[in-house]
């Protein structure tokens, strides 16, 4: 029998109880999949359930009463929480025979699912008879800060950041968790010889950034809790950000991260962030010849990765859509990596690959420009930045050059600023030296880190040790190679290939070499 007859002869003022307080903190939704259908599969429904109960339960805690349809969708969402929590011990039996580190990980998010669960039951059962009321120890624990209040925080905290002489106070999404091992597979090698490299650490805050062009208006701004300057990019029609540099090769790679503030369910479905190849550096899509990649940034539904390519008068023979549910990567500081190898053209969005066109590039030699269009966001509210903005030469095939020659050196491994910690967009590389020394079990190599010459000599020494050693413990953990054949070095700042006064030159010196011995 469905509760809302139970709650005939209850009144709708229940809901605004005094005792209903504002939830603080909410339960993460896992970031990546398993592998396991079912695992993934219980885990996601899990927490779809739990994004609608989380909702209802802000609305009580705000004082806004449920209406009858509010009610009837927790009423059937209660009957598929029961159903889903009595299919768990069942899953549990898929685990068996995959690896450990697969197991381990399908364990945590299958009892993080399960938390979710038991929440919103009992919340869902607590809000449909109008008792919702929070122990100390669920408001610890279990209990969101609501969206709502969130995103006005968030739009009151971003107005004024363009002004240059803001305090540099603003808070942003936190990062997504560093797990190596999800990037295992990872196939994306960047290019190892530098065409333009932008961190913005050279640029003032509330200054458009020095090596870019554009039509309209766009800013540095800095955040309390993520590292370094990221460059505000802003949205109009026909308005575009353009990197200044003037020559694309026919095989080389993008990359930049990507941040988001102030995105929520009522931001357009139709808003996109263009990446687009042009034959032009002028303020539109291109003369004669373009191609573009379009990321949704709406959370309301699921959205296409929209790609499109125009070559001479005729259009082009690419115009299409692909489903793409990365709805949480774009409020979690996504790393988006490119690479095109004359007319085949691939994109991930941090280890997933979405995009694989084999000649999206119709006619080569002729889009040597870059460039950003963000609409249809609401002004001051919805934000948009990106940071580490880099485009190389290559995607070579290392490990026919490791083997060639005997020895690479690669700017590709990035790490955390000042820290060895590897950053996992890098494991593609890792992951070529691994089936190397795979293919060949003679090969043994000397791992040799470099820096920078920012920080003293000691430091710089010290840290490129620690590198080349995060590096070997990679392929030993990750890629299980044994440590008998991995040797490891570190030169500081003492041998630069470039310049160490600017920001391409720096990008350039930190780098990884990789000797056979």
């Amino acid at each position: 029998m469905k509760f809302s007859k139970l709650l005939l002869a209850i009144p709708l003022i229940i809901f605004i109880l005094p005792t209903l307080n504002a939830q603080t903190k909410k339960i993460k939704r896992p970031k990546s999949r398993v592998g396991i259908s079912s695992v993934d599969n219980f885990v996601q429904e899990s927490f779809d359930l739990y994004d609608k109960v989380y909702k209802y339960d802000g609305y009580a805690a705000s004082g806004k009463s449920l209406d009858d349809e509010d009610i009837d969708v927790l009423e059937d969402a209660l009957e598929e929480m029961s159903l889903l929590s009595d299919s768990a011990p069942n899953i549990i039996n898929d685990l068996d025979g995959v690896g450990m580190l697969k197991q381990g990980k399908a364990t945590l998010q299958m009892n993080k699912a399960k938390k979710a669960l038991k929440y919103s039951i009992k919340t869902s059962k607590q809000l449909l008879l109008g008792q919702r009321e929070r122990d100390s120890k669920e408001e610890k624990n279990d209990s969101p800060t609501t969206k709502d209040s969130d995103n006005k925080k968030d739009s009151k905290d971003t107005k004024n950041t363009n002004d240059s002489s803001t305090k540099n106070t603003e808070e942003a999404p936190s990062n997504i968790s560093d797990d190596l091992e999800v990037y295992s597979k990872f196939d994306f090698v960047p290019g190892d010889k530098l065409i333009f490299f932008d961190d913005f650490s050279q640029d003032f805050i509330g200054d458009l950034p020095s090596k870019w062009n554009t039509n309209g208006s766009g800013a540095i701004v800095k955040f309390n809790k993520v590292e370094g300057n990221w460059f505000e990019l802003k949205a109009g029609y026909l308005l575009f950000i353009i990197p200044e540099f003037n020559q694309l090769p026919e095989d080389y790679t993008i990359e930049f991260d990507l941040l988001t503030s102030g995105i929520t369910n009522k931001t357009s479905s139709s808003s996109r962030l263009e990446v687009v190849l042009s034959d032009s550096n002028t303020f539109v899509y291109g003369k004669k010849h373009y191609a573009k990649v379009a990321l949704p940034i709406a959370q309301y539904k699921v959205c296409n990765i929209d790609t499109y390519n125009h070559f001479h008068e005729r259009g082009g023979m690419i115009n299409s859509g692909l489903i793409a549910d990365i709805r949480d990567e774009v409020k979690n500081q996504p790393h988006i990596s490119i690479s095109v190898t004359k007319k085949r053209f691939r994109l991930w969005v941090n280890e997933v690959k979405y995009v694989d066109i084999p000649k999206f590039i119709e006619e080569l030699n002729v889009l040597n420009y870059l460039k950003f269009h963000i609409d249809r966001l609401k002004d001051g509210e919805e934000r948009v930045f990106i940071k580490n903005l880099k485009v190389a030469e290559g995607g070579v095939d290392l490990r026919r050059k490791l083997m060639s020659d005997g020895k690479i050196s690669t700017n590709g491994i990035l790490f955390d600023s000042g820290s060895d910690k590897i950053q996992p967009q890098s494991l593609g590389i890792v992951r070529q030296i691994s089936q190397v020394l795979m293919q060949d079990e003679n090969i043994k190599l000397n791992i040799v880190g470099h820096t920078d010459s920012d920080g003293s000599d000691e430091a710089n020494l010290k840290l490129s040790k620690a590198r080349a050693e995060a590096v070997k413990d990679a392929l030993i953990n990750i890629y299980k190679i044994s440590k008998d054949r991995l040797t490891t070095d570190g030169k500081g700042d003492s041998k630069p290939v470039s310049d160490n006064s600017t920001t391409d030159g720096k990008a350039k010196n930190r780098r990884v070499e990789f000797i056979k011995i």
